[in-house]
């Protein structure tokens, strides 16, 4: 798919000229363009902790959910109609393209993706095939009827980052320590750059046909690559990153790039070319822009058990979050990772309103 076809529909809602939704808060923000108010939205907003998204996905399996469209559009649209978000994360999982190219894999309730057969050779590199949209139908089905029903609120395509692929890949499931993953990396550096190049060439594939279907923006989540050092970051992980950002670039959309424990990376990370460095909570936003070229705007970072306190407290909080935020060329409120699922939706809604109010004033 090239950036051509991509851009073909001059009208589509992905384009930068396309009026409203260029205009919305959050795609100012992630061009560091003057906003009305401090954009919001929260990772995982759709999921566990609304009582409407259990509803729908009774009996059904995580990666059956999204391979359906009806579900996929449901389940995207229920935080929007809670909240005031200033934006939209496509429904989806991770492992998605990995099963849609035949990986075998199942994603077990209280464990995470667990692979039959995992990669630890170069006779297994074969699995890792490329992306073709007719691979995922449904995800250019269920991003075209979101862009109809969103409007003016732009929706975020998003994939995995390749070192948290690979670490699923390769352990066979979730890891505390990526043992195997870091035996690879270190001791088969051949062999790990061969899976990380064709994990970049997948990830790439599933945002371009993402943006393509009208996706406003992008986001990789790269959620463990915090467990690696700065140099191993750079020498063997950052080459595959800056591909995917370079290969989306020319597709206009703004790029997002998250990982979990990452205050050491976040300088590497923002060199990787992507517009919007997503910070955990572990490192203040005025501390991250310290560490992060100058050029990008910032995303988060309020801690998500932050709001089990008192209102008072999430209150304050998250008017320091916003306070250290001003200091970014550009903010986008986000916690520092994804929302709990035992988080009260109520607290996310007066969140979300205060995120509003608080900047709004604080901008007139």
């Amino acid at each position: 798919m090239t950036a051509d076809a991509a851009r073909s529909d001059e009208h589509s809602p992905n384009t930068p000229d396309n009026g409203a939704l260029a205009e919305s808060p959050f795609l100012l923000a992630c061009r560091r363009r003057p906003v009305p108010h401090t954009p919001v939205w929260f990772m995982r907003q759709a999921g566990r902790s609304l009582p409407e998204y259990l509803r729908v996905r009774e009996g059904v399996p995580m990666l059956e959910s999204c391979t359906r469209p009806d579900m996929i559009v449901e389940i995207t649209m229920q935080p929007v109609r809670r909240y005031a978000v200033d934006a939209a994360i496509f429904f989806s999982d991770i492992m998605v393209p990995l099963k849609a190219i035949g990986i075998d894999l199942d994603i077990k309730p209280g464990i995470g993706p667990v692979i039959a057969d995992p990669v630890r050779s170069a006779a297994d590199l074969d699995a890792v095939r490329p992306l073709v949209p007719d691979d995922v139908p449904y995800v250019t089905e269920a991003v075209r009827g979101l862009v109809g029903e969103l409007g003016t609120t732009p929706l975020i395509g998003f994939a995995g980052g390749p070192f948290t692929l690979a670490s699923y890949l390769i352990e066979g499931g979730p890891s505390k320590n990526h043992e195997r993953t870091k035996a690879m990396m270190y001791g088969e550096p051949e062999l790990w750059a061969d899976l990380m190049g064709r994990l970049a060439d997948l990830t790439i594939a599933f945002l371009k046909l993402q943006v393509a279907a009208g996706a406003s923006a992008v986001q990789v989540f790269d959620s463990w690559v915090g467990a690696v050092a700065a140099q191993d970051y750079r020498e063997s992980v950052l080459p595959h990153t800056r591909r995917i950002f370079a290969e989306v670039e020319p597709l206009g959309v703004p790029r997002i790039h998250f990982g979990v424990g990452t205050g050491e990376l976040l300088g590497l990370m923002g060199e990787a070319g992507a517009d919007v460095v997503g910070v955990d909570w572990r490192v203040p936003l005025d501390e991250a822009v310290s560490r992060v070229e100058p050029g990008k705007a910032l995303q988060g970072n309020l801690d998500p058990a932050i709001l089990f306190a008192p209102w008072e407290t999430v209150e304050r909080r998250a008017r320091d979050v916003l306070a250290r935020g001003r200091t970014a060329e550009g903010h986008i409120f986000n916690l520092g990772h994804g929302v709990l699922p035992s988080t009260d939706p109520d607290v996310l809604a007066r969140l979300a309103d205060l995120v509003h109010e608080a900047s709004s004033e604080d901008a007139g």
